[in-house]
This record gives C-alpha cells, sequence and structure tokens, in this order.
C-alpha cells in the first residue's frame, strides 16, 4: 500500500494556441529587409560585372576575327597591285601589240607631234565660260 501513495498522475489540459499571433519585432524586419535589399545590390554589382567581362572578351575575339580578316585583304591587295603592275609592263603590252595584234614600229614619217594650247588659252577658254559651268 505504500506503493500505491507515492504514484501521481498528471492530467493532460488541451492547449489552443491557433488564436495566439506572434509579435513581430519591427527591428527585426527593417533587418531583413535592409539585408535583402544589399543582398540584391551586391548580385546586381556581380552581374554587370559578370556582364562587362565577358562582353569584353567577345569583343575581343571579334576584334581578333577583323584583324585577320584586314591582314588576309592587305595580303589580296599586295598580289593584286603586283599583278596590275605586271600587266601594266611596257614590254608585256609591246609584246601582246606585236603578237596578238600585228602592230608595227612606226617610220619616222608617220609621228607628228600634237601642239597642245598654252595655259593662257586654257585661262582664256574658263574665263569665258558662263558662271552656270564654272
Amino acid at each position: 500500500m505504500t506503493e500505491s501513495k507515492n504514484v501521481k498522475f498528471h492530467t493532460v489540459k488541451a492547449i489552443d494556441n491557433s488564436r495566439l499571433v506572434r509579435s513581430t519585432a519591427p527591428d527585426r524586419v527593417r533587418e531583413l529587409a535592409r539585408q535583402v535589399v544589399m543582398g540584391a545590390g551586391v548580385a546586381a554589382v556581380l552581374l554587370i560585372y559578370a556582364w562587362q567581362h565577358f562582353e569584353c572578351i567577345q569583343l575581343d575575339y571579334q576584334l581578333q576575327a577583323v584583324k585577320s580578316e584586314l591582314s588576309q585583304k592587305s595580303e589580296l591587295n599586295q598580289e593584286l597591285r603586283l599583278e596590275v603592275a605586271g600587266l601594266r609592263a611596257p614590254s608585256r603590252i609591246d609584246q601582246i601589240a606585236r603578237n596578238q595584234l600585228g602592230l608595227t614600229m612606226p617610220v619616222p614619217g608617220q609621228i607628228q607631234p600634237v601642239d597642245s594650247p598654252s595655259e593662257t588659252v586654257f585661262a582664256e577658254l574658263h574665263a569665258n565660260l558662263p558662271t552656270r559651268q564654272r
């Protein structure tokens, strides 16, 4: 019997906390908002930096492509200039004139010098032109 006196019974009472609302500390909300804004600002700065960095790399690739194209065009231009110089060579023109066109050297009586007007004639002609044609 002594044992029954030592036994204690605990009753469980149901507590309804559903209507309780936890109060928010305004300082805590302000601190959280400030951290979110600062985090967004840092993220924006990092994104802008990364975008500029990758854009710079892309522009560098484009610049290298343009430089390569310029060097190719310069080489082609030099080759074409050499080809034009070869085509304009007097010996080549003389050879074509003799072999393909059948031309011969002129005899001394066939050449007549052309009298070109002096500069004063050009000035007189220019002075007599109407003002619309100048």
